[in-house]
């Protein structure tokens, strides 16, 4: 398996713990009992830590359909390298990075950290799209 396939299985890993991540912040605040219900009740607004939770799942959301393409088509059609391979490690460890800094509301480095997991993503396609 290709480092860049590795990275990907790391990076649904990821995934699945940020779910899990905001889910135990949300339950947490709204207890075992509103988890388990129909969740039809208002609830009150989530705490500032879940709700940073909640949208550093957002935002790995909207780049994992962009990575998982570019691993695939770089895996595919052969065309992966030592940049790809570089890339998707440097995309997955900033997505790493990127949770406790917006958890715990880090500003310049949260932003620095997805600045860094994009350059990553732009590695993973550059072989693919500049022959």
């Amino acid at each position: 398996m290709t480092i860049e396939l590795v990275m990907l299985a790391w990076t649904l890993v990821l995934a699945f713990i940020q779910i899990l991540l905001f889910d135990m912040a949300r339950t947490a605040q709204y207890g075992l009992k509103w988890n388990t219900g129909a969740r039809d009740e208002e609830m009150p607004p989530l705490h500032p830590r879940a709700q940073r939770l909640q949208r550093a799942q957002a935002n790995l959301f909207e780049t994992l359909p962009i990575f998982i393409g570019v691993v695939l088509i770089a895996h595919v059609t052969g065309r992966g390298t030592e940049l790809s391979a570089i890339g998707a490690q440097v995309y997955f460890w900033a997505r790493v990075a990127y949770v406790p800094l917006y958890a715990f509301g880090v500003r310049g480095l949260r932003s620095l950290a997805w600045l860094i997991s994009i350059a990553g993503l732009g590695l993973v396609a550059a072989p693919i799209l500049v022959p």
